[in-house]
């Protein structure tokens, strides 16, 4: 008698997102192997119950409770129960399923990525505020709950599958590579003068505005640095950066015996994605493949840290610990934010993240309750550095 193996059930926090959309595009393809129980989207009421119909899902919840009469009228004869708001979010992302996406953006993926952790299952993190504003909260949860944490993050999903072998003791460094972003060579005086237009145009990804502008200041990098400190409990001055502008190598682990084993591919997120919702095991997709004879020329350069200090601000806020991570991102946040709307200079972001990590130092932040209070407080010194400047 043929046994017929269990779906796996799904939660996508941030299903309307371009990670949760490209993860939707994977789900689709393997519709005998995926049920998808909770999808969680922001504010674009339209995609979410396109979304929901599509996939089947049991619950479609909006973060944004003034779309929530859209979604309940696209919805409606359904059968697809719908909720809407913070509460709603938060109770839908602690529903028990096998593997949940986590691609809400910002601090507002705090708390229900908490709650999916809690959970036991496996969470795929996109959400880097996650680990780099509550990495100590985060991982004593996971600790707790025993549950595993796969990486999606394009670099870090390559430091994880590097790591294959088991071989965590016999690591001497481990690298990010970044793609230098679309000022790579400009000079600081044109850096000066960028507009977000400018700044907004990545050679290589297509990413939303909040992404494509740390790439430009190479604060992802950042971000992701005090990141991969937690997902791999390596002490900042193991974790190197270079620039590669061909985006192919995507992360290298340097191991004690002179081997260094790194994860290639095209810069396609669905690749990492893929091997996060398929893990131990891998599926395939329809991401170009990888023709290095094409590529021809693999480059690498130590990044700048006259032009690019952020990454350098990152190491000194791992090094500080506590509430700084939490200080920084919600000031990046801010920061990023002011610039696009053209009420500060591109350089002024990480000149703002600079004096508020100034202003409010490392306080504790062992429960989220307190990163959620710094959190708040660097958005007030954040604004408050903007209006002082207008």
């Amino acid at each position: 008698m043929a046994v017929t193996k269990r779906m796996t059930s799904i939660t996508i926090l941030g299903s309307t997102g371009s990670i949760g959309c490209s993860t939707i595009d994977l789900l689709m393809a393997e519709p005998a192997r995926y049920q998808v129980r909770v999808l969680v989207g922001g504010r674009n009421a339209a995609k979410l119950a396109e979304q929901a119909l599509a996939l089947r899902a049991e619950i479609a919840v909006i973060a944004d409770a003034d779309a929530l009469p859209e979604l309940a009228r696209l919805l409606a004869g359904s059968g697809i129960e719908v909720a809407g708001g913070f509460t709603a979010v938060e109770q839908a992302s602690a529903l028990c399923v096998d593997w949940t996406m986590s691609a809400i953006t910002g601090a507002a993926g705090l708390a229900p990525t908490l709650a999916a952790i809690r959970n036991g299952k496996a969470v795929a993190l996109a959400n880097k505020e996650a680990l780099v504003c509550a990495g100590d909260v985060m991982l004593r949860a996971v600790r707790e709950a025993g549950a595993t944490l796969l990486p999606v993050d394009s670099e870090h999903n390559a430091i994880f599958q590097s790591m294959a072998d088991g071989n965590k003791g016999s690591i001497e460094q481990i690298t990010l590579t970044a793609s230098g972003g679309p000022f790579r060579t400009s000079s600081i005086e044109e850096m000066e003068a960028a507009t977000p237009a400018v700044a907004l145009k990545h050679p290589v990804w297509s990413m939303g505005a909040k992404i494509s502008i740390d790439s430009a200041t190479m604060m992802n990098k950042g971000l992701e640095l005090i990141e991969a400190a937690r997902l791999f409990d390596l002490p900042e001055s193991r974790i190197g950066v270079l620039v590669h502008p061909q985006s192919v190598i995507h992360g290298m682990v340097h191991y004690a015996d002179g081997s260094v084993i790194a994860q290639l591919g095209k810069p396609d997120m669905r690749i990492p994605i893929a091997h996060a919702l398929a893990w131990p095991r891998r599926i395939a997709t329809n991401s170009p493949r990888l023709d290095l004879a094409e590529v021809a020329r693999l480059e690498f350069f130590p990044p700048d840290s006259v032009r690019f200090p952020s990454i350098d601000l990152a190491r000194a806020v791992l090094r500080a610990g506590g509430g700084a991570p939490a200080i920084l991102s919600a000031a990046n946040e801010v920061a990023v934010e002011a610039f696009l709307c053209n009420r500060i200079g591109f350089l002024d972001i990480v000149r703002l993240v600079a004096d508020v990590l100034d202003c409010l130092g490392a306080p504790s932040a062992d429960s989220l309750e307190l990163v959620i209070a710094h959190d708040a407080a660097a958005r007030v010194a954040a604004e408050a550095w903007v209006l002082a400047r207008a």
